[in-house]
Protein backbone atom coordinates (compact mmCIF):
# COMPACT_ATOMS: atom_id res chain seq x y z
CA UNK A 1 0.00 0.00 0.00
CA UNK A 2 1.60 3.49 -0.87
CA UNK A 3 1.86 6.02 1.56
CA UNK A 4 -1.59 8.13 -0.05
CA UNK A 5 -3.16 5.28 0.33
CA UNK A 6 -1.80 4.52 3.22
CA UNK A 7 -2.85 8.08 4.66
CA UNK A 8 -6.75 7.67 3.27
CA UNK A 9 -7.23 4.37 5.11
CA UNK A 10 -9.20 4.56 8.00
CA UNK A 11 -12.10 1.63 7.55
CA UNK A 12 -12.77 1.74 11.62
CA UNK A 13 -13.20 5.76 11.61
CA UNK A 14 -10.37 6.50 14.45
CA UNK A 15 -8.81 9.11 12.05
CA UNK A 16 -11.74 10.46 10.71
CA UNK A 17 -14.50 9.93 12.57
CA UNK A 18 -16.41 7.87 9.73
CA UNK A 19 -15.00 4.93 7.96
CA UNK A 20 -12.95 6.27 5.40
CA UNK A 21 -11.21 5.02 1.96
CA UNK A 22 -9.34 5.84 -0.85
CA UNK A 23 -10.04 6.21 -4.14
CA UNK A 24 -11.90 3.19 -6.04
CA UNK A 25 -10.94 1.22 -2.27
CA UNK A 26 -14.40 1.47 -0.91
CA UNK A 27 -15.82 -1.95 -0.22
CA UNK A 28 -19.12 -2.93 -2.23
CA UNK A 29 -22.73 -1.65 -0.50
CA UNK A 30 -21.56 2.30 -0.77
CA UNK A 31 -22.25 4.29 -3.42
CA UNK A 32 -22.21 8.30 -3.96
CA UNK A 33 -25.42 10.32 -4.87
CA UNK A 34 -24.25 9.99 -8.52
CA UNK A 35 -23.77 6.39 -8.26
CA UNK A 36 -27.38 6.43 -6.12
CA UNK A 37 -28.94 8.07 -8.56
CA UNK A 38 -28.03 6.22 -11.82
CA UNK A 39 -29.48 3.22 -10.17
CA UNK A 40 -32.28 5.01 -9.56
CA UNK A 41 -32.37 5.32 -6.10
CA UNK A 42 -31.84 8.07 -3.55
CA UNK A 43 -30.05 8.19 0.02
CA UNK A 44 -33.80 8.68 1.99
CA UNK A 45 -32.45 10.16 4.46
CA UNK A 46 -29.99 8.08 5.58
CA UNK A 47 -26.56 9.15 7.28
CA UNK A 48 -23.46 9.77 5.50
CA UNK A 49 -22.01 6.26 6.20
CA UNK A 50 -18.45 6.61 5.03
CA UNK A 51 -15.91 8.38 2.74
CA UNK A 52 -13.22 8.03 0.26
CA UNK A 53 -10.17 11.11 -0.09
CA UNK A 54 -7.77 11.77 -2.55
CA UNK A 55 -5.54 14.23 -3.14
CA UNK A 56 -6.93 16.91 -5.82
CA UNK A 57 -6.53 20.33 -7.37
CA UNK A 58 -6.45 22.28 -4.01
CA UNK A 59 -5.99 19.86 -1.42
CA UNK A 60 -7.94 16.66 -0.15
CA UNK A 61 -10.88 15.96 -1.93
CA UNK A 62 -14.16 14.23 -0.57
CA UNK A 63 -16.53 12.10 -1.48
CA UNK A 64 -19.19 10.49 0.91
CA UNK A 65 -20.48 7.60 0.91
CA UNK A 66 -24.68 6.16 1.50
CA UNK A 67 -25.24 2.61 1.94
CA UNK A 68 -27.14 0.97 -0.95
CA UNK A 69 -29.43 -1.46 1.62
CA UNK A 70 -30.85 1.82 2.99
CA UNK A 71 -31.14 3.77 0.04
CA UNK A 72 -34.91 4.17 -1.57
CA UNK A 73 -36.08 4.27 -5.13
CA UNK A 74 -36.72 8.08 -6.39
CA UNK A 75 -39.71 9.73 -6.64
CA UNK A 76 -41.26 10.70 -9.63
CA UNK A 77 -43.03 13.71 -10.46
CA UNK A 78 -46.90 13.25 -10.70
CA UNK A 79 -48.63 14.45 -14.03
CA UNK A 80 -50.02 17.78 -12.40
CA UNK A 81 -46.09 18.58 -11.40
CA UNK A 82 -45.18 17.64 -14.87
CA UNK A 83 -47.53 19.86 -16.76
CA UNK A 84 -46.86 22.77 -14.14
CA UNK A 85 -42.87 22.60 -14.92
CA UNK A 86 -43.81 22.44 -18.92
CA UNK A 87 -45.77 25.99 -18.19
CA UNK A 88 -42.80 27.04 -16.37
CA UNK A 89 -40.57 26.25 -18.82
CA UNK A 90 -42.67 27.83 -21.05
CA UNK A 91 -43.31 31.08 -19.34
CA UNK A 92 -39.36 31.19 -19.27
CA UNK A 93 -39.43 31.53 -22.92
CA UNK A 94 -42.04 34.23 -24.18
CA UNK A 95 -41.18 37.48 -24.61
CA UNK A 96 -43.30 40.15 -22.31
CA UNK A 97 -42.90 42.61 -25.06
CA UNK A 98 -44.24 40.69 -28.28
CA UNK A 99 -45.80 37.63 -26.25
CA UNK A 100 -44.23 35.22 -28.70
CA UNK A 101 -42.76 32.41 -27.43
CA UNK A 102 -39.39 31.80 -28.71
CA UNK A 103 -36.99 28.48 -29.29
CA UNK A 104 -34.38 30.12 -26.17
CA UNK A 105 -34.87 31.09 -22.66
CA UNK A 106 -35.41 34.37 -22.56
CA UNK A 107 -32.13 36.28 -20.87
CA UNK A 108 -33.11 37.67 -17.75
CA UNK A 109 -30.33 40.20 -17.76
CA UNK A 110 -32.61 41.66 -20.48
CA UNK A 111 -36.38 40.37 -19.92
CA UNK A 112 -37.02 40.45 -23.33
CA UNK A 113 -36.27 38.84 -26.49
CA UNK A 114 -33.22 39.36 -28.47
CA UNK A 115 -35.73 40.73 -31.36
CA UNK A 116 -37.58 42.99 -28.48
CA UNK A 117 -34.32 44.32 -27.38
CA UNK A 118 -31.36 46.97 -28.09
CA UNK A 119 -28.96 44.40 -28.39
CA UNK A 120 -30.12 43.30 -31.74
CA UNK A 121 -31.97 45.92 -33.65
CA UNK A 122 -32.73 45.17 -37.41
CA UNK A 123 -31.62 47.74 -39.76
CA UNK A 124 -34.26 50.46 -40.87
Amino acid sequence: MSRIRAAYHDPEGTRYGIPTYWWRGAPPGYATRRQLTAAGLRPGGQPIAAQVLWRGVGGTRAAYLYRVDLARPKRTATPAQRAAIGKALTARRTCRICRQVRSYYIPRSLGECLTCSDLIKEPA
